[in-house]
């Protein structure tokens, strides 16, 4: 049967490319003869860093260079790592201990990088490895989420405190709390989680006309290029960064770290393409993990079970240092879905973030806003329980009114429209809540145990909230659309593509996707924080706007007409006075031969 209409489905682009082993990754676009980087990295989780000899490591066999946090001091690179800082509840900043590049008297965690070896084959790198001399005397180690304890930065986090952040109005949550006909509290652990992308990080750079071009996998250009820049002492122009295909983010991927600024460094020395691919242990050792927190939280409920006043108090884990963005998960990221989607307006969040001596921690899945809705609706339905009431009706009691938007949350964020009763009475219809007590039964009969699960999300995007969309128009007749947001296997050439057919009636075959290449795409904020297509597809609508307004100027000069009176139907132009119904593809054609 034929279709009619935008938003068909449509086959996926990208998946006859990846499926026939056609994909280009970060292993794969090596240039020919790179030399091949390893990591040497700590074995232990703390100590001093005694020695340190490369000596025979640097005279082994196929050894082009043994980098160490010395031979950056000695190249002028600042041996760091900068990392976001959120504001404590007294004004100051949080603690912002050094993140070396390569270990520098210290190693803080196990899997921390000491020393890259850059030989001609991978064996030799790794060969050469075993004749550095390391020898590093234990420390006490920290793995307590509180604080105290042996101290993993004694001078910039005295007790491992990291960060002392408040956001909502605590007396007033105290105030309603403390008048509350019922309270009920909850202690809720989040544990850590390893990410396992199924490509693990890696990097090639090399030295192209005086530039450093650096190709990630990551999940995006502008931060790493902005980042080598900063770091290495570079100007921004002299760097460019390409992402090729990227087998999975989930966060774990957006950020800065030691390998790919040690294997540009490297690149730069020898002014020889280097590459680097971790192996899925070393990843497990250091790539940044995610969650990581324990947290008590207080409800207070009036006489009918109306939600008066909901406390929060955390204690997150960051591991050893900064990460880019983890001071702001647990804080100013967990604050923006705080209370859900209940009308409530005494919130208090406290959240103490601590240093310990373990792999550090940022953005995974969602980053924050699902550690908030978990807390939350964990404590909803212990609540349920302790009250001795429906989970689906104490909720139902509390959701935000339909009528109350649009409406500002206790945590200032604005929700435009929402109706949660009509959404939960879908979920209750769909799984058969009228039927779960006969199943269940019917389970117990069997000798089955059957349960029931209730959660509530609410999602705030977050990320850079401005991007850009550029349409080419090809001299052989097809279309680029160039986008500052990157794939990492989510099908962005796929929805990005069929988007812009949808929105112009170009064909959705004639359309290429271009991204990840900060020479030609001039500004990005890539992808993170749940933002691609929201943001990508809205800038899209922009710049199709543009082009539809450049078009019916175009033809309003060709034709002799006002272009107000020239309109666009997502497929066709309309000429008053005319015939002629020419797609965009032809005004662009048109437009090339005038």
């Amino acid at each position: 049967m034929e279709k009619f209409g935008k938003s068909q489905n449509v086959r996926r682009v990208e998946d006859v490319r990846f499926l026939t082993g056609q994909g280009a990754y970060v292993d794969d676009i090596a240039p020919g003869g790179a030399l091949f980087a390893y990591v040497l990295r700590s074995s232990m989780a703390h100590g001093e860093i005694t020695v340190l000899d490369v000596t025979e490591a640097r005279a082994a066999p196929g050894v082009h260079m043994v980098l160490t946090a010395a031979d950056l001091a000695a190249e002028g690179i600042a041996n760091s790592i900068p990392g976001h800082q959120v504001t404590n509840i007294d004004g100051s900043k949080g603690a912002g201990p050094i993140r070396p590049i390569l270990a520098e008297g210290r190693v803080r965690f196990v899997g921390e990088p000491v020393a890259l070896i850059v030989a001609e084959t991978l064996a030799q790198a790794k060969d050469a490895a075993e004749l550095v001399a390391l020898d590093i005397d234990d420390l006490p180690v920290s793995v307590a989420l509180g604080t105290g304890g042996p101290e993993v930065h004694p001078d910039e986090a005295p007790g491992n405190l990291a960060l002392d952040y408040g956001e909502g109005d605590r007396e007033a949550t105290e105030a309603a709390l403390a008048g509350a006909a019922h309270v009920v509290t909850c202690d809720i652990v989040d544990n850590r989680i390893i990410v396992n992308s199924m490509e693990p990080r890696g990097v090639t750079a090399v030295m192209e006309d005086g530039r450093l071009h650096v190709a990630v996998n990551g999940q995006g250009v502008w931060g790493p290029k902005n980042d080598l820049a900063k770091i290495l002492g570079l100007d921004t122009e002299a760097v460019r960064v390409t992402n090729p295909d990227t087998g999975g983010g989930f966060g774990m991927k957006a950020f800065t770290y030691p390998e790919m600024l040690a294997v540009a460094q490297a690149a730069r020395m020898l002014d020889k393409p280097v590459r680097w691919m971790a192996d899925r242990s070393e990843s497990m050792l250091s790539d940044n993990g995610g969650r990581d927190l324990t947290t008590t939280t207080t409800l207070g409920f009036d006489d009918q079970y109306k939600l008066l006043a909901y406390k929060v108090e955390n204690i997150c884990n960051l591991g050893a240092y900064n990460s880019g963005f983890a001071q702001a998960i647990q804080t100013e990221l967990f604050a923006k879905v705080l209370p859900g989607v209940y009308d409530l307006q005494n919130i208090w969040l406290h959240t103490k973030g601590v240093y310990t001596n373990t792999t550090p921690i940022d953005a995974y899945r969602g980053a924050g806003r699902p550690e908030a809705i978990f807390v939350l609706e964990r404590s909803m339905d212990n609540a349920a329980r302790v009250l001795g009431l429906s989970p689906w009706e104490l909720r139902r009691k509390n959701f935000i009114p339909a009528d109350a938007f649009p409406y500002t949350s206790a945590t200032g964020q604005p929700y435009d429209v929402g109706d949660f009763h009509m959404v939960l009475d879908r979920a209750a219809q769909e799984a058969d809540l009228a039927g779960f007590a006969a199943r269940k039964a019917a389970a117990e009969a069997k000798g089955h145990l059957m349960g029931q699960g209730l959660c509530y999300y609410i999602e705030s995007i977050l990320g850079d909230p401005e991007e850009t969309t550029k349409v080419v128009f090809e001299e052989d007749g097809t279309v680029s659309v160039h986008v500052g947001t990157q794939s990492t296997g989510q099908g962005h050439e796929t929805v990005f593509t069929a988007f812009l057919s949808d929105q112009t009636g170009i064909p959705l075959d004639a359309i290429r996707l271009v991204q990840g290449d900060s020479d030609i795409i001039p500004k990005g904020g890539g992808t993170g924080g749940s933002r691609s297509v929201t943001v990508q597809n809205t800038a899209t609508l922009a710049t199709v706007e543009t082009m539809v307004e450049a078009f019916s100027g175009f033809l309003a000069e060709q034709e002799g007409v006002d272009a107000g009176e020239i309109s666009f139907d997502d497929e066709s132009f309309r000429i008053p006075g005319s015939n002629l119904a020419p797609s965009m593809m032809d005004v662009a054609q048109m437009a090339r031969a005038a």
